[in-house]
């Protein structure tokens, strides 16, 4: 269930998605929170960095285990801009985060509820709970603008920056 908690660190996932267009990085932004505070947070990377596995999720939580000090993160809520691919919901599980809260579905790359619901596998030791749909629209705006500008079309969001 939504809460204006899950808005707000959502909002900030969309700040972080931001940073990555900014780096001409597909704009996926995620952050990992618990407690109400944040532990770590992350877009993505993987251009400037030339690194495959630099996705917003695994940059975030990457931040988060660096700072709790381990590499499981019970408890955790991870917020992400797009729906996550195979490597990151694995590192979902993996971490053992408590919650996933994504904006957009990923069609085409997207494991949770797009294509195979990776997370409900019963052979996992761990589950994941998640939630979909919090400001989807203006993740999918992002990302829209962003592929438009590559292919050299002209936004038809209006007042975005």
């Amino acid at each position: 269930m939504e809460s204006q908690d899950d808005r707000k660190w959502m909002r900030r996932a969309l700040e972080l998605a931001d940073c990555a267009a900014a780096q001409g990085e597909v704009p996926i932004g995620a952050l990992v929170v618990r407690d109400d505070q944040v532990l770590g947070e992350g877009w993505n990377q993987v251009i400037g960095r030339a690194d495959p596995s630099a996705h917003a999720e695994i940059v975030a939580l990457r931040a988060a285990a660096a700072s709790a000090g381990n590499y499981r993160l019970p408890g955790a809520v991870v917020y992400v801009t797009l729906e996550p691919c195979t490597m990151c919901a694995g590192a979902l599980v993996h971490a053992r985060v408590a919650r996933l809260v994504f904006a957009a579905r990923e069609p085409k790359a997207g494991v949770v509820c797009s294509n195979g619901a990776l997370l409900e596998q019963a052979h996992f030791n761990h589950r994941v709970q998640w939630e979909e749909g919090i400001l989807a629209a203006e993740s999918a705006a992002r990302l829209q603008d962003f592929f438009r500008a590559r292919r050299g079309k002209p936004s038809t969001v209006q007042g975005r920056d």
